[in-house]
């Protein structure tokens, strides 16, 4: 397991984010110094429900079509993939350590690691990045990450059934943060705190971003399901209806006996709940990191095209928020539906993210 900056190899990669409500799968390729970027390539298959639940996979063979269909419906050509891990399994820590160099640090991680990750060091796989070096008090702040190999192996297995190869794997806020630094202008933004927060189908990817580093990540299992089952629950309907039902598709209300007043009740009452648990994040980190105030809310993710959920989410927090749009900077092929592309922009982060990354990086 890796991650890094976005950089751009030889061979395009296909950045595979699989979650339990859909797969998408992004492939996109540099066009040249200072001319952008092209998407290339783009699927989406939705998953059948229970095929994912709470990061354990459920249902192998559905997630292995769900690749097979995304990446096929979505004119890819690329065998790479790189894949992303989130939830309880994923943990991020920046922790403070006594200065030393690389090579001493990835000799001594594994034991600095059973200080600060809940798990077994020998049923994880670790990876850690440098934010700063040595200080006038002999310190470095260092970036862990540990993910269980139980959860990379299982989404190697699935990819490699999928007749893909998974080439790396990376954390699903630190995708975002890729997107993010690929589609705006940081040096206007690096004196601000800017706050990252993907909102998929079970879990929200909390990542804030301070001098062009994480600051605090966090993942919250709570998302976008919520809201479906809500609505299931409220009109008696099954799961794929109050799907669309969630993200205002008239044609599933007018084919059932909906009153429209019960599902925005629905509707809001979940995004009260989910504003409330990232709100409860973002007090944490500001309350802990007492020079630091978080300027903009950038948020993406399925979650993030609920009706009235920016909203929401302003007037809880009181910050400037914003929906996230990781393709800013892409020049798409003539053959994408500019329609299809603005309806599923906002979740593309974590694929764009993963899609900009170099192999062995």
């Amino acid at each position: 397991m890796n991650f890094a900056l976005p950089q751009f190899g030889r061979r395009s990669l296909v950045g595979l984010d699989v979650g339990s409500h859909s797969v998408k799968a992004v492939e996109i390729s540099m066009k040249g110094k200072d001319k952008g970027f092209e998407l290339r390539g783009l699927g989406v298959a939705e998953m059948p429900p229970e095929s994912i639940v709470q990061g354990a996979f459920l249902n192998a063979s559905a997630i292995v079509e769900a690749i097979r269909e995304a990446v096929g419906s979505g004119g890819i050509k690329s065998k790479d993939v790189v894949a992303a891990v989130a939830g309880h399994s994923v943990i991020v820590k920046r922790v403070t350590l006594p200065a030393m160099s690389r090579p001493e640090l990835e000799d001594q991680i594994q034991w600095e690691a059973e200080q600060y990750i809940p798990f077994d060091v020998n049923e994880v796989n670790l990876d850690f990045q440098i934010l700063q070096e040595s200080n006038v008090e002999g310190q470095m702040e260092v970036l862990l990450v540990a993910a269980k190999k139980d959860l990379i192996d299982d989404y190697c297995h699935v990819i490699r059934e999928a007749g893909l190869n998974p080439v790396a794997v990376d954390v699903a806020a630190f995708a975002v943060e890729n997107a993010y630094e690929m589609n705006y202008d940081l040096e206007t933004e690096r004196d601000q705190v800017i706050a990252l927060v993907n909102i998929g189908a079970e879990v929200v990817n909390i990542n804030v971003i301070q001098g062009g580093v994480p600051a605090f990540t966090r993942d919250i299992t709570t998302g976008g399901n919520q809201y479906t089952e809500e609505i299931q629950k409220t009109v008696s309907i099954s799961f794929e209806e109050a799907e669309r039902l969630k993200i205002g598709d008239a044609s599933a209300e007018s084919s059932q006996d909906v009153v429209p007043q019960e599902v925005e009740h629905a509707i809001r009452s979940v995004t009260e709940t989910v504003v409330g648990e990232i709100s409860r994040s973002l007090d944490f980190f500001t309350a802990t990191a007492t020079e630091s105030r978080i300027g903009k809310v950038l948020l993406c993710g399925g979650g993030a095209r609920v009706s009235g959920f920016v909203e929401s989410f302003r007037d809880r927090t009181g910050f400037e928020v914003d929906v996230m749009d990781p393709l800013v900077r892409m020049l798409p092929s003539k053959s994408f539906d500019p329609a299809f592309l603005a309806q599923v922009g906002p979740s593309l982060g974590v694929g764009i993210g993963l899609a900009t990354r170099r192999i062995g990086a």
